[in-house]
């Protein structure tokens, strides 16, 4: 329990910027913009294909070693890792659903004078984000699993205190990875309800 408080801290933090270059980086994957489009197709297709660990390893020992850049503690890099990693991920789905909005609607705000942002904020957005609300709440799962991971750079969440209790308590280590096992799944059920929540919004209708 010692470690509860750091690891909800990092996944809120990891949470509201996740969601945020979701946002920022499905929308200019369709930026009329060239540059705009190859360089957020950049960054997706790195941030995706390369391990979590290594992208958090890099963030906290390299680029510091590197270009003198320090994140001000191991938590900003444990947020800002596991934010653009599933960000780039999350940024499909932001770019799929919008996409996934029938054609006619666009053509119905066009036929109504509506400008390109005007139809974007009015008509296609709501019910695209309807349409992201289940993938969304299965992403935010995954990142609560995988907040473990920032124990790897010294932060003291969850998992830490359980190594550092089985490591003085050697035979207890299968009681203690159960209790560790038990403490996440705890904090995955409300997570879970509000994915369930989330599905039920949107079945009910997306104009077509």
């Amino acid at each position: 329990m010692r470690g509860l408080g750091v690891t909800i801290t990092v996944l809120l933090g990891a949470a509201f910027f996740g969601y945020l270059m979701a946002f920022v980086a499905g929308l200019c994957r369709l930026s009329q913009n060239m540059f705009i489009r190859k360089f957020t197709g950049f960054y997706v297709e790195i941030f995706r294909g390369t391990s979590l660990i290594v992208q958090l390893f890099w963030l906290y020992y390299a680029i510091p070693m590197l270009f003198n850049i320090q994140l001000g503690s191991n938590w900003w890099a444990g947020v800002i890792a596991i934010a653009l990693n599933y960000g780039a991920y999350m940024s499909e789905v932001v770019r799929g659903s919008i996409l996934s909005v029938a054609k006619g609607q666009t053509e119905a705000a066009t036929a109504l004078n509506m400008s390109r942002f005007q139809r974007m904020r009015l008509v296609i957005f709501p019910q695209a984000v309807r349409m992201m609300l289940p993938e969304f709440g299965n992403y935010l799962i995954q990142m609560l699993k995988a907040t473990s991971l920032v124990s790897l750079i010294g932060m003291t969440d969850v998992l830490y205190y359980g190594d550092i209790y089985r490591s003085s308590n050697l035979s207890e280590a299968p009681i203690v990875y159960l209790l560790v096992l038990v403490l996440y799944f705890i904090l995955a059920l409300p997570l879970i309800w509000l994915t369930r929540k989330g599905e039920k919004i949107s079945k009910k209708g997306v104009a077509s």
